[in-house]
């Protein structure tokens, strides 16, 4: 008996239709369904690297407090001048390296060692970075050269930090006091009287304005220049004092 075809169930005329983006009207879940058809590795690929990011994140962040509670420990253990080196040397990058490099440089000044002590606090400054102790060291490292009569090492020195605006107030203050003890010292009244005035401009109501004014009575009285005679001939003209070195900010 020869095989009958499947009929079709009366009255079913559905036209089956594939569903892809040339459907007209297909449905959220449509759309979806073939985004994913299309994009599922790429999505699983994307997904697996932000997870390795933030886990990696993570990951290194976790590291970097655990070295840094190891960098604070090993620093709050050094208590002698020795263990603060060795603590610098093993730790050069820390800022804490930057402190220990300052209380070396304390020590070392207070123990009247000053060259000593101008290479911690020149050492300290860079590794201090944006710190406020950053300025301290940059003080001690400009001040301590005149502990040894080395002027020519500290004035320039000194000068950039009185004349740094971006510094505390505390700090360009008494650079400048400093400064202006040297030209009194120097037979300079005219110099240090101008390094005073920048001391009590910065900081009017600070320390260093009070001694910058007890040092100001200590200088001899700047005499009053003498206009030259306009029928004086050239031989007699007086001759040009020499320009000040010292620069002030705003002044060329």
């Amino acid at each position: 008996m020869a095989a009958t075809a499947p009929q079709t169930p009366a009255g079913d005329d559905r036209n089956l239709v594939t569903i892809d983006e040339n459907y007209l009207a297909p449905t959220f879940e449509d759309r979806l369904q073939i985004f994913w058809s299309k994009h599922s590795r790429t999505v699983w690929a994307l997904t697996g690297i932000v997870a390795a990011v933030i886990v990696g994140r993570y990951a290194f962040e976790s590291y970097a407090a655990y070295r840094e509670r190891q960098v604070q420990a090993d620093y709050a253990a050094a208590t002698t001048t020795a263990q603060l080196q060795a603590f610098a040397q093993t730790h050069p990058t820390a800022v804490l390296a930057g402190v220990a490099q300052l209380r070396i440089a304390d020590e070392a000044y207070s123990a009247g060692n000053f060259t000593a002590a101008r290479e911690a606090y020149t050492a300290a400054a860079p590794l201090l970075a944006d710190n406020p102790l950053a300025a301290r060291a940059r003080l001690g490292a400009a001040f301590t050269p005149l502990q040894t009569g080395d002027t020519a090492t500290a004035k320039p020195a000194l000068e950039a930090l009185a004349n740094d605006t971006t510094l505390a107030k505390a700090y360009r203050a008494e650079a400048a006091y400093h400064l202006a003890v040297v030209a009194r010292d120097a037979g300079q009244a005219a110099d240090a009287t101008r390094w005073i005035e920048l001391v009590t401009t910065v900081e009017p109501q600070g320390a260093w304005a009070n001694r910058a004014n007890q040092l100001r009575e200590s200088l001899p009285a700047i005499p009053a220049p003498v206009a030259a005679s306009a029928t004086a001939s050239p031989a007699a003209a007086p001759v040009a004092a020499e320009p000040s070195s010292v620069t002030f900010p705003g002044k060329q």
